[in-house]
């Protein structure tokens, strides 16, 4: 192993909004990584990035980033259109990629990313880092540990309303097919479909509708569709984004043979657990029942442990609202996962994994069990946008 492989040294491209906090700013926290290089098109912006961080270098052009040799691997952080060409260079410059999401625009693109990765031998990393924050960890352990029973199904709703100016903005790349892919579907529901692809395995077969009914964007604006699972739970979804703001929705479903998880994707950090018979939720017999959302919140924000409150629900059935606190930066826990591969895989003891993804639990520990590999690959990341294409029957 060389000096230069000791630490993973990061050089990203597109260092913009998501850059900011999300992401880039947590390679300077994690041990053994660090941001060397920062690249943006606007020199300016580029240079501001770069000593608001105290990155050492930036560049204007990805090539010249791409070339530093100081860089072992690199963050792709630019709109969809571009991520297969830069994973593409990024390969053949033996760079491991970690891309943000959507991995593409198509599943053919997702295929081609994937292709060039494992011709060059670099392992490929996308930024689904829901798989690893603790709400959806809590999920993970609540299903595997039986307590709603066999999963029968899962819904998903997502309901936003019109942002005329947001929408209708030439510089809003997110609704722009030839940039995204395709509109807010793409931006939003990949998140919620890729963590059922981790929860419950791959989607076999799934079907839709798409329309574009106001007509701010070139880019469907609604998507209805369902979806089966290779397990044989079934699926159902429905995203608009151009509805009133009284019926704005953001809540998944999973229902099961002996209860319900429900939670929201965007709209917070909480996950609601519905049993037929009194739940074990830690608390001790004598422990106050907090009903008050104030005080649950106010706790919410004391604390950094996972917090639960308990309510009595509909048909005598009862819920436990579990809270939780998120890292500063979001996508932390997921690069810490890809700094540990990293490092193992320069120290030659950890092969890139092209073939083994389909079965979750290769990847997958529940609750506070550690996870050893990053569960976001682009094995992993490419199934979501084959079931985004399915859904909008893309060709």
């Amino acid at each position: 192993m060389t000096s230069n492989h000791k630490e993973i040294r990061w050089g990203v491209i597109g260092a913009g909004d998501i850059c900011k906090v999300k992401s880039a700013p947590a390679m300077n926290k994690i041990p053994q990584s660090r941001m060397v290089a920062v690249m943006r098109r606007d020199e300016k912006k580029a240079r501001l990035y770069a000593s608001d961080h105290n990155v050492p270098r930036w560049y204007d052009d990805a090539d010249k980033l791409l070339a530093d040799p100081e860089v072992n691997a690199v963050y792709i952080a630019t709109p969809p259109h571009v991520h297969a060409e830069l994973t593409r260079k990024a390969a053949e410059a033996g760079k491991p990629v970690y891309v943000e999401k959507p991995m593409a625009r198509s599943y053919r693109e997702c295929l081609e990313m994937i292709e060039t990765c494992g011709q060059a031998g670099v392992p490929l990393f996308v930024a689904y880092y829901r798989r690893m924050l603790p709400n959806y960890r809590k999920i993970i352990e609540l299903v595997d540990d039986g307590v709603i029973g066999e999963v029968r199904s899962v819904d998903i709703r997502m309901s936003k309303p019109v942002d005329p100016e947001a929408d209708r903005d030439p510089a809003n790349w997110r609704v722009d097919p030839d940039v995204a892919g395709g509109g807010y579907f793409y931006d939003l529901a990949s998140h919620q479909l890729d963590f059922l692809d981790y929860l419950l395995g791959p989607i076999a077969d799934a079907s839709g509708f798409a329309s574009n009914q106001a007509g701010y964007y070139r880019a469907e604006d609604i998507v209805s569709g369902s979806f089966r699972f290779e397990n044989g739970v079934l699926g159902t979804g429905n995203w608009c984004f151009t509805t009133a703001a009284s019926a704005k929705t953001d809540l998944t479903t999973i229902t099961g043979s002996r209860g319900v998880i429900s939670y929201p994707t965007f709209a917070g950090y909480y996950v609601d657990l519905t049993t037929d018979t009194q739940p074990d939720n830690g608390l001790a017999e004598n422990d106050p029942v907090d009903n008050d959302p104030a005080e649950t919140e106010s706790r919410h924000l004391r604390s950094s442990n996972e917090i639960q409150t308990e309510k009595k629900g509909e048909n005598s059935s009862n819920t436990v609202r579990f809270h939780f606190d998120m890292p500063e930066h979001i996508q932390q826990p997921l690069i810490e996962t890809i700094v540990k591969e990293l490092l193992e895989y320069y120290d030659g003891r950890q092969e890139v994994r092209m073939h083994n993804e389909n079965d979750p639990s290769k990847r997958r520990r529940s609750g506070n069990d550690t996870v050893t590999r990053c569960p976001s690959t682009g094995m992993t990341a490419a199934r979501t946008n084959r079931v985004m294409e399915a859904l909008v029957k893309h060709s």
